[in-house]
């Protein structure tokens, strides 16, 4: 996998935290950099770890599933960006004020917006990506994303977020229509 699917992948898993991060900082509109910085390294350890978790999984089953693991990492990548933008146009309940800085509030951000990493983690073993640097650069992406998202926040409201995350369905769509299409055309 090249250095710029490698990018995209990381551009798409961020979205989900860039929209976590528009409504932190629209709730917190008075949060300051080191206090964003802290809650940006927790959601992008979280989106960074992830993919190894379920790249282990992924390793671990590949030989079993060689047949069909383009179709796999196709649905996988596919299911994600549906996920993302069903979960963008469902209707937003009342919203609670929030403190972001509680633990367990933040652990709990960082666990929902990773989880699809973990599904991602899987496809990356399918596809013999280069789990080190895909870590690397889904940490600095999450991490810049979730600040720009704080700082949008703060000023924009809460409104971007989810048009972002309909984006970062669509490009993990099209990464995972890129993986299938690939395969069959070398077959």
């Amino acid at each position: 996998m090249s250095l710029l699917e490698l990018i995209l992948f990381a551009i798409g898993l961020s979205f989900d935290t860039f929209a976590v991060s528009v409504t932190a900082g629209y709730v917190t509109n008075n949060i300051r950099f080191l206090q964003a910085s802290r809650v940006a390294v927790v959601l992008g350890l979280f989106q960074a770890l992830m993919p190894v978790l379920g790249w282990f999984l992924g390793i671990n089953v590949r030989d079993f599933i060689e047949e069909c693991d383009h179709w796999i990492a196709f649905a996988l990548l596919a299911f994600i960006g549906i996920k993302m933008i069903y979960e963008s146009l469902k209707k937003e309940e009342n919203q609670k004020d929030i403190n972001i800085f509680k633990p367990l509030i933040l652990i709990g951000m960082a666990l929902a917006t990773s989880i699809d990493a973990f599904v991602v983690g899987v496809s990356f073993a399918l596809m013999e990506v280069n789990i080190w640097a895909a870590i690397l650069i889904i940490f600095i992406t999450t991490y810049l994303f979730a600040m720009l998202g704080m700082l949008i926040g703060k000023k924009a409201g809460k409104w971007f977020g989810k048009k972002m995350e309909i984006i970062g369905g669509l490009i993990l769509i099209g990464l995972g229509l890129k993986v299938l299409i690939e395969h069959l055309l070398a077959v």
